[in-house]
């Protein structure tokens, strides 16, 4: 982005590594054709692993479907990390875990009982739900206020998005960093 040269991530080493995930959607963010944008930013431990911002491939008719979306994609890329990791042989002794603010969205992916109102979604419900079912994921309800993923799917007031991207690891660069920046 413009005008972010001098930020940088901060790994910090971390005795536990749990894997977990922020997921949020825009809903009808765009003007122009009112289709959402789904963001979300992964984690293991208290560092961020990877991140995405991305326009959903399909208008959604409520608040609750377009972050029922984001949730799937979220879980996409956390069982993808999951299995990385298996490889990698560092192994997680709990579920990750990913944080939505859209109490609706929550609740449809652990009822077993399939809405008729969501029947369009249908894939990415039962996608979500057996990941559930079978105790590789978790979703779990979080406060707007604690909501990660703003800074990556809507505008926000500089001092809102400093404080989630200070709560992310994003970081300005000590002055000797930015020295080094600009001389290559």
């Amino acid at each position: 982005m413009a005008g972010t040269i001098h930020h940088g991530l901060v790994i910090r080493k971390s005795p536990k590594l749990p894997l977990h995930a922020y997921c949020d959607a825009d809903w009808a963010g765009d003007k122009e054709d009112y289709i959402s944008t789904t963001g979300y930013v992964t984690f293991i431990g208290s560092n961020p692993i990877s991140w995405s911002s991305k326009k959903q491939r399909a208008l959604s008719r409520s608040s609750t479907e377009a972050e029922f979306r984001a949730i799937a994609d979220t879980t996409t890329e956390v069982l993808w990390l999951q299995n990385l990791l298996r490889e990698l042989h560092i192994t997680n002794t709990s579920s990750p875990v990913i944080f939505c603010d859209n109490l609706s969205a929550t609740h449809y992916s652990a009822n077993p009982v399939f809405h008729s109102r969501m029947k369009h979604l249908a894939l990415s419900f039962h996608f979500v739900r057996e990941h559930v079912q079978k105790g590789t994921i978790r979703i779990q309800h979080i406060n707007g206020e604690d909501q990660l993923a703003d800074t990556l799917t809507k505008p926000l007031l500089r001092a809102r998005f400093q404080l989630l991207a200070s709560k992310i690891g994003l970081t300005l660069r000590p002055p000797i960093l930015r020295e080094r920046i600009k001389d290559i």
